[in-house]
């Protein structure tokens, strides 16, 4: 799947609250966006308590990962995930790890 057009496609804004740092969750977070064709970034939250992301691509490949974050990477433990939904930009070519 190639970057969603702006007006085409959805975007998935979550913040993934628990022990989600220091256990590959970005690295897991990336992999799992690249397998379900959709773009955006993933970081590491400031608190050391989460991780934050935006995708965008197809509402059931953001289903996907959503339903996927809830559980994480062996050795994650995440208490919630915060989520919303907005019309994708559009503005992003792959998926990729960032600092903030």
């Amino acid at each position: 799947m190639s970057a969603a057009s702006p007006g085409e496609g959805e975007r998935l804004s979550a913040r993934v609250i628990g022990r989600v740092q220091g256990v590959g969750f970005r690295w897991w977070v990336r992999s799992a966006a690249d397998r379900l064709g959709l773009t955006g970034w993933v970081m590491n939250g400031d608190d050391e308590r989460s991780v934050e992301l935006v995708a965008e691509g197809s509402a059931g490949a953001l289903d996907q990962l959503e339903q996927m974050l809830e559980q994480g990477p062996p050795g994650a433990v995440v208490d919630r995930v915060e989520a919303s939904r907005s019309p994708a930009s559009g503005g992003y070519g792959r998926f990729q790890i960032t600092r903030p």
